[in-house]
């Protein structure tokens, strides 16, 4: 079943809420939408029944700490095993990227209003104890440096060396903490962080 994510913004198939969190999918080309309304909890709707889990597993490639999913309703579509997420330091987590979208960043500032606010996926350091590299979430954590905030909360996750590359990459670059990453334009970033990563992963063996 085709599953799409939608990452602009001013899509009037969906709701601004949900655009600013990122839950836009088109699935078998029908809008639905994912939107956090807690900790552990979304709310799913216009998604065909049917086609439920195939969202719940795509919108958690993002978001692995949401395990509770609610119809429109309320009613309980999907309950998981519970992800306990833990305090981690923004100054022990390695981006695996070096540009932040300055449009997204705005975004998010629409729904993130304190550090329990931001959940982020990430791995352990192969080479540095203690740290951390971060799979996704860039925008919350450099949000989150903005707003003098020390700490997040994230969830362990699991990576493959194509990220590992990108880590490495963003520390030979001087990216060592969320505090390092650029923000550019949203052209600019389309332009220059999409370029970058298909000319990079082709450039990787066996890629």
């Amino acid at each position: 079943m085709p599953i799409k994510r939608i990452n602009t913004y001013g899509d009037p198939r969906f709701s601004r809420e949900a655009q600013a969190q990122h839950g836009c999918y088109l699935v078998d080309g029908a809008p639905c939408e994912v939107r956090i309304i807690s900790a552990d909890a979304a709310i799913i709707t216009g998604c065909p029944e049917a086609a439920i889990p195939v969202l719940i597993e795509a919108f958690r490639f993002n978001a692995p700490h949401i395990t509770r999913f609610l119809g429109g309703n309320g009613e309980l579509l999907t309950q998981l095993p519970p992800v306990i997420p833990f305090p981690v330091a923004l100054a022990d987590v390695q981006p695996s990227q070096f540009f932040v979208d300055a449009e997204k960043l705005a975004a998010v500032r629409s729904f993130i209003h304190g550090p329990e606010d931001v959940t982020i996926p990430v791995i352990a350091h192969p080479t540095a104890p203690g740290r951390f590299i971060s799979l996704d979430g860039h925008t919350r954590l450099l949000l989150a440096s903005q707003q003098g905030w020390t700490h997040v909360r994230a969830v362990m996750d699991t990576a493959d060396d194509v990220l590992l590359a990108f880590a490495a990459e963003a520390a030979r670059r001087g990216v060592h903490t969320p505090a390092d990453m650029a923000v550019l334009p949203h052209a600019a970033y389309e332009l220059r962080w999409n370029a970058f990563c298909d000319a990079f992963i082709a450039s990787l063996p066996d890629a």
